[in-house]
C-alpha cells in the first residue's frame, strides 16, 4: 500500500481495505472533528464510560471497601501491568502500574544510582522531554553527590564513561518523533557498566517495542496517550527481573511493603516488582486504563504499527505536495524506521496556525518554539482523515487565516 497515494479514490480504497477499520467505531469521536492529537491524549473508548459507571455504582457503591478483595482492586496494578507487558516485549511480572511517569522516573533513577554508589552521573539528551530532565535535576538537588549531564543526541555514546550510573533516554522524541535504536543504545550504556532507563511515553502502543530483546534494564511510560487511558491516567514502570531483588525504591510507601496489612513500624520491601508500589492504587484511573489497554491488545499489533507509519508517510507526502512554499519545514524523520507515530512541521507562526486548524475541526497541538505536531493512532484514524486535514492546513496557510487576533492569544495548555 503506497504512502504516496493522494487521489481521493485511492484513499477511499485504502480505508475500505483497512483491517483495523472496525476499531474506529469503538471510540467516541465528535462529529466534524479530525483528531490528530492522540499522541498527547488518546480518544475515549466507548466501553470506558460503562466500565467506570460499573466501578462507581457497583464495586464502590455496593461493594464498598469489600471490593478491594472481591472486585480485584488490590491486584489491579499488577494485572494491568501484565497486560501492558504484552505491548512492550516484557514479562508479565516485570511491569506494574503506579503513580505518574514523573514519579516513576524519580523512583527508578534513584534506585539505579543507588545501585551504582561509586558513580555520580545521570546522562541524558539535551532537549529531551522536559519532565525527564526536571526529575533528574530534582534528584540531584536532594543528593548533591549526583550530577546530571545533558548532551546533544549525537554526542551521547561518546559521553558515556565510568562515572555514568544511568543513561536516561526517551525512545521516541516528544517533539521531533525521532527514535533511538533501543538495542544499540542499551548495549552502549551497559558496555560502560551503566544502567539503561527508557521513557516509553511516546512509544507504547505507537511503535514496536521489545525490551527483552534489547536487554533493557528499566523503563517508564504513561497511560493517556496511545493507550487511551484518559487524562492523568496512571503510568507504568518496568524493571527487568534480573534487577528486581537488588534495586530499591526511594519511596517506601505501604503498598511496597512485604506485608502492608501487618502494619509493622519498620519497612521491609516486598519481593519482586511490588516494592516499587507506594501509595494506594488509583482504582478509577486503573479501570479506565485497563479498558484502553484491552482494546489495544485485541488488535493485530503489527498492523497497528504499520498503519500508523502509512498514515504518517501519507501526511508528510501530501503536506509537502500541497503546502509547498507556505512556510512549513519537516522536522520528523522521513524514514519510517526512525520515527514514532507523530509528525512535526515547523512554522514561524506555529501556535497561531494550530489554533486556526483547531477552530476548523482539525486538532493537533503545538510545541514551543515553532512546532506543529500531529499524531496518527491507527485504531481510530482513517486515510481520508489525512486527506481532509491536509486540505484544511493548506487553506489556513494559503489564506493566512492564522493572522486572526483570536489565534494569537496563548492558552495555558498548548
Amino acid at each position: 500500500m503506497s504512502a504516496t497515494l493522494s487521489d481521493a479514490a485511492d484513499v477511499r480504497r485504502m480505508d475500505a481495505e483497512d483491517p483495523l477499520r472496525p476499531f474506529r467505531d469503538r471510540f467516541q469521536l465528535p462529529p466534524g472533528v479530525i483528531y490528530l492529537d492522540g499522541n498527547s491524549l488518546g480518544a475515549l473508548p466507548r466501553a470506558t464510560s460503562a466500565r467506570i459507571a460499573e466501578v462507581i455504582g457497583v464495586d464502590w457503591g455496593e461493594g464498598l471497601i469489600r471490593s478491594w478483595n472481591t472486585a480485584g482492586w488490590i491486584d489491579a496494578p499488577a494485572r494491568v501491568g501484565a497486560k501492558i507487558a504484552g505491548l512492550i516485549g516484557a514479562e508479565a511480572h516485570e511491569v506494574t502500574v503506579a503513580d505518574s511517569t514523573s514519579v516513576n522516573l524519580f523512583k527508578l533513577l534513584a534506585a539505579a544510582m543507588g545501585d551504582r554508589p561509586e558513580r555520580r552521573m545521570i546522562l541524558t539528551e539535551a532537549g529531551g522531554f522536559p519532565t525527564d530532565l526536571y526529575v533528574a535535576q530534582g534528584l540531584a538537588a536532594f543528593a548533591p553527590h549526583l550530577q546530571v549531564r545533558a548532551v546533544a543526541r549525537e554526542a551521547i555514546k561518546a559521553a558515556l564513561d565510568a562515572d555514568t550510573g544511568v543513561l536516561l533516554l526517551t525512545h521516541v522524541h516528544y517533539k521531533t518523533g525521532a527514535t533511538y535504536d533501543m538495542a544499540a543504545m542499551t548495549r552502549a550504556a551497559q558496555a560502560e557498566g551503566s544502567l539503561m532507563l527508557w521513557d516509553l511515553s511516546h512509544s507504547t502502543g505507537a511503535v514496536a517495542v521489545d525490551l527483552e530483546a534489547a536487554r533493557a534494564d528499566l523503563a517508564v511510560g504513561c497511560g493517556y496517550k496511545y493507550l487511551n487511558g484518559g487524562p492523568g491516567a496512571p503510568a507504568f514502570l518496568y524493571v527487568a527481573e534480573r534487577h528486581q531483588a537488588r534495586l530499591r525504591s526511594p519511596l517506601s510507601g505501604w503498598m511496597g511493603h512485604a506485608a502492608p496489612f501487618a502494619f509493622g513500624d519498620d519497612y521491609h520491601p516486598a519481593d519482586g516488582l511490588a516494592r516499587f508500589l507506594c501509595g494506594t492504587p488509583p482504582v478509577l484511573g486503573l479501570a479506565a486504563l485497563e479498558v484502553g489497554v484491552d482494546l489495544m491488545l485485541q488488535a493485530d499489533l503489527g498492523e497497528v504499527f504499520a498503519k500508523s507509519q502509512r498514515l504518517c508517510s501519507l501526511f508528510i507526502n501530501q503536506v509537502e505536495a500541497r503546502c509547498a512554499g507556505l512556510g512549513l519545514q519537516l522536522v520528523t524523520p522521513r524514514d519510517r524506521r526512525a520515527r514514532g507515530a507523530h509528525v512535526s512541521f515547523s512554522h514561524p507562526q506555529g501556535y497561531a496556525v494550530m489554533q486556526a486548524l483547531i477552530a476548523r475541526g482539525v486538532i493537533g497541538d503545538f510545541r514551543a518554539p515553532d512546532i506543529l505536531r500531529f499524531g496518527f493512532p491507527a485504531l481510530y484514524l482513517r486515510y481520508e482523515d489525512v486527506e481532509a486535514a491536509v486540505e484544511v492546513l493548506r487553506e489556513v496557510l494559503a489564506s493566512q487565516a492564522w493572522r486572526a487576533e483570536a489565534f494569537q492569544v496563548r492558552a495555558t495548555v498548548t
